[in-house]
């Protein structure tokens, strides 16, 4: 994998590149829809190339794991070829998916015990034991196994976890140092800054990170309860330390508002499941705001979802008829939100990217901050 730094903003942190991976190239800042079982939920793969117009998409290490299981995984030749994907992935490393699992899992140095929330069956990561799973998947970009500790942690329990998740990284790089790829493809290895919302640990972590000198560095632990100011700073922490010159990948992040303040701080890479989420529950995000297309108002409202929007679905269907679809409980519904709210986060993923060039990113930002924020 390689990261050519194409433009950067005059009066910010905000850049413009160029990822390329054996699976094609990703313009950055760029969002990642996110497919944790192998799917996009209520989103075809034709849609997510022609409509959504995705560059890369994401799979989870935790859910693919458990089914279909890298066995049949193998027996397809990757997840590309099970899932019909032939453009980048990316895996993460099921480690905030088990970290979640409060009560029913052990953390231990080894690595983790926990019982799947399908069964109830026991399982064991490793950091070893992930890298072997991620091989199997066969990412092009795949994410170091770390503990994700709680938003909330008191100072002595998150550098206690910083140094689990330090040394689960040198065992993640020394096993993923030791196998090859599966499938004829190169892979790229991320590790990822933890620390939560203390500023020494984070600018140890980003040291410790910045050390390993990977193809692309993540930034995890944020947004998971903390205000949005917090994060901010977090992320401009992080970034003094972390190698310009490397792709930044904020995990789990989030609001359109969340993307243009982090691409204004010198994020490249997001994902986030809640434009399909969200849409799932009739959240639409446009350019002129915020929609709950359940909301009375949108009964008699026969213009298009998003006028500026560039999807089909924006122009072809209007607020009335999505509206009428939701409240009869159509799955059409679904399929029309997931399909505009991803269209729209990454048209706005590109609009940045434009303006970033362009020289003006700063003064469009304010703008669209506040109306991308505002509920209609």
């Amino acid at each position: 994998m390689t990261f050519e730094l194409q433009h950067t903003d005059p009066q910010s942190n905000a850049r413009a590149g160029l990822i390329t991976t054996d699976h094609g190239q990703i313009e950055t800042p760029i969002f990642m829809p996110v497919g944790t079982v192998g799917t996009v939920k209520g989103v075809m793969q034709r849609d997510l190339k022609d409509e959504v117009k995705a560059q890369i998409i994401l799979g989870n290490t935790y859910h693919l794991y458990l089914r279909p299981g890298t066995s049949i995984l193998e027996k397809a030749g990757g997840l590309h070829k099970f899932n019909g994907w032939d453009r980048p992935i990316l895996t993460d490393s099921g480690g905030f998916q088990v970290f979640s699992l409060t009560g029913i899992r052990k953390l231990k140095e080894e690595g983790c015990e926990f019982r799947s929330h399908i069964d109830g069956s026991k399982h064991f990561f490793t950091p070893e034991g992930v890298m072997d799973i991620e091989r199997s998947i066969g990412a092009d970009i795949i994410m170091a196994l770390d503990e994700c500790p709680p938003g909330t942690s008191d100072y002595e329990y998150a550098k206690k976890s910083l140094g689990l998740t330090h040394r689960w990284l040198d065992r993640c790089f020394k096993r993923f140092n030791e196998t090859e790829p599966k499938y004829g493809y190169q892979q790229s290895l991320f590790p990822i800054v933890q620390g939560c919302t203390y500023k020494d640990l984070r600018r140890q972590s980003a040291e410790f990170v910045a050390s390993k000198n990977a193809d692309g560095n993540a930034i995890g632990g944020l947004a998971v309860g903390e205000p949005a100011e917090v994060m901010y700073e977090m992320i401009e922490v992080v970034n003094e330390i972390l190698p310009k010159d490397k792709p930044r990948y904020l995990m789990g992040v989030g609001t359109p508002a969340n993307l243009l303040e982090g691409i204004e701080r010198g994020i490249d890479m997001f994902d986030c499941v809640m434009p399909t989420r969200n849409g799932r529950n009739a959240c639409l995000f446009t350019s002129e705001g915020i929609m709950n297309m359940r909301n009375k108002k949108w009964e008699d409202d026969f213009s298009p979802l998003d006028p500026n929007g560039t999807a089909s679905v924006d122009t072809f269907y209007s607020k009335a008829y999505v509206h009428h679809l939701f409240k009869a409980q159509e799955l059409l519904a679904l399929e029309i939100a997931s399909i505009h709210n991803l269209t729209f986060y990454l048209w706005l993923v590109g609009q940045a990217r434009q303006h970033i060039i362009a020289g003006d990113f700063r003064a469009w930002k304010e703008i669209m901050v506040k109306r991308v924020s505002q509920r209609l």
